[in-house]
């Protein structure tokens, strides 16, 4: 057995100069029961991943790997079991001689060193992984290949476990979205991860029907209806974490095509402060919320972040003395002390059918999940006039965009000019690692886009890429706003049909921020790049 000098990773860190003994005795007073202290620092903020390995790599002299580029030898995985691999997250990945080099997560784990130099007989080689690639791995490599080569079409056990491995995979990967795309002779598995789809794998054909099957036995769907589309929700636990998945299934000429998007209902019950909104925004956001009555409009594209912030908004107003309700489609998180109704067609409860259902429910607050059509459109806006707080949501590109749409759908102007209090547009960009992120000096270009929206800029953060973000150079997302307060002058505007133009100049006169100002702004507070800022917003 090799003999090793143990260090305590707190006293790493602090030689280091990266975090002091205050610092880990409040982490520590906050981190999860069993969660490790690295694992507890990087969430907690205080560290990232890559200033951890770095420290690691520094002080222990022990190299980092890139799973994902690393030719592992898949034939070591059965001396390790999935079990001990996923709970001490670590990867046999290559052998020479008596020597089995293990990725781990956290090369200081002594206890577990020790452990699998007595199961395997080997002198084990840590080398240092990111969490991230080493779940990824373990998903990837584990029993998959054994279930594909005794499955039969139709055999539900090993399509429960593939199953299971390609939604642990999507979780570890903070996917919003898994895709089962079948072809004619396979079923590709893909990621939507920070809004890019991102092939996985492929699966033979042979899976098909019995994957599928399986996702419509979770999702209570009809099993033998296989020429319509399919809606349906699962509720489970995947690693520790409650999480929601919403399956949609769509027949295709190859077959079923399933997507199901990841809820992770630890991560969306957050407060307005942790949106993303600028101090400003904030401001005058929470004033216009909280306002006894009127109309508030989020816009945007799917997937853009407005469940988010109708949710944050009604957190904020969720109090004792307010009735709140809510009609959804569909009712996406549970919150606690809201009451939430779900649109069902089949019965005839529609969005216009619940709200005016709602009106009879003495609420104070009421949130409409969408605004699709007139009728819904003139029960929300006739709810805003008698005194109540209503929230909605519309597809429009920017926030003053909201205002012909809803002459668009036959609302009256003086209803529209008396109920809407305040619109706000928001996208979602790339946030650049913080790993591998850098300050560079402003193209002529990039400071040419900046000097048109009277801002100035040297220099700019992006990243080069790095194993955290597997070479993207982002990793996650933040949003972008632009909130328009109606005022009086507004108002007069609209009831004259102004253009669109004249209400933005207007706007913009009075000193408010669109989508493109925020973004720059948040490019020039190294958040995110001038690339992803343009990719979302355009130039008024």
């Amino acid at each position: 057995m090799a003999i090793r000098t143990k260090r305590k990773l707190g006293d790493l860190l602090k030689e280091a100069g990266l975090i002091t003994e205050e610092q880990i005795l409040a982490v520590l007073t906050n981190k999860k029961e069993r969660q490790k202290l690295g694992d507890a620092l990087v969430e907690q903020g205080y560290i990232t991943e890559r200033q951890l390995i770095d420290v690691l790599e520094v002080h222990l002299k022990i190299p980092s790997v890139s799973l994902y580029r690393f030719p592992i030898n898949e034939q070591l995985i059965e001396l390790i079991s999935k079990d001990v691999a996923r709970e001490n997250i670590l990867l046999p990945i290559e052998q020479q001689e008596n020597v089995l080099t293990v990725a781990m997560n956290d090369p200081l784990d002594y206890y577990a060193i020790d452990d699998l130099e007595l199961s395997t007989g080997f002198d084990i080689k840590p080398v240092i992984a990111t969490k991230e690639d080493i779940l990824q791995a373990i998903n990837k490599y584990y029993d998959m290949d054994d279930d594909l080569d005794t499955v039969i079409e139709g055999d539900e056990a090993p399509a429960v476990r593939i199953l299971d491995q390609v939604l642990q995979a999507g979780v570890t990967l903070r996917a919003s979205d898994v895709h089962l795309d079948p072809s004619e002779g396979q079923v590709s598995v893909r990621y939507r991860v920070d809004g890019v789809l991102r092939n996985d794998r492929k699966l033979p054909k042979r899976i098909q029907n019995a994957l599928i099957a399986r996702v419509k036995i979770l999702a209570d769907l009809n099993i033998t209806e296989t020429r319509m589309p399919q809606d349906g929700r699962i509720r489970m636990v995947i690693d520790a974490k409650p999480i929601d998945l919403r399956v949609s299934t769509l027949p295709t000429v190859f077959g079923e095509k399933v997507v199901i998007r990841i809820l992770d209902l630890t991560n969306i019950f957050k407060r307005l402060d942790e949106l993303d909104l600028a101090e400003e925004t904030l401001v005058k956001y929470r004033e216009v919320i909280n306002r006894p009555s009127g109309l508030i409009l989020l816009t945007g594209p799917t997937g853009s972040g407005k469940t988010t912030t109708l949710y944050g908004s009604i957190n904020e107003l969720n109090k004792e003395d307010v009735n709140i309700i809510t009609v959804e489609d569909p009712v996406e998180y549970q919150l606690e002390g809201v009451n939430q109704v779900q649109v069902n067609a089949t019965v005839g409860l529609s969005f216009a059918a619940g709200l005016r259902s709602i009106l009879r429910q003495d609420p104070n607050i009421i949130m409409v999940g969408e605004i699709r059509d007139k009728d819904t459109a003139e029960i929300a806006i006739r709810s805003s006039l008698t005194g109540h707080v209503v929230f909605s949501t519309l597809h429009t590109n920017s926030a003053i965009d909201a205002i012909p749409r809803l002459f668009d759908m036959g609302v009256e102007p003086y209803l529209v000019v008396s109920s809407l209090t305040g619109v706000m547009a928001q996208r979602l960009v790339k946030k650049v690692c913080k790993d591998c992120g850098h300050y560079r000096p402003a193209t002529e270009l990039e400071q040419a886009i900046f000097h048109k929206r009277g801002l100035e800029v040297e220099n700019v953060f992006e990243g080069a890429g790095c194993d955290s973000c597997r070479g993207t150079g982002y990793r996650g997302r933040m949003a972008i706003h632009e909130l328009v307060l109606i005022d009086e002058m507004i108002k007069k505007l609209m009831i004259n049909r102004a253009s669109m133009a004249e209400i933005k100049a207007y706007v913009r006169k009075q000193g408010s921020k669109f989508l493109l100002d925020d973004g720059l702004l948040k490019v020039k507070q190294g958040y995110t790049t001038v690339e992803e800022v343009m990719r979302v917003a355009f130039e008024e």
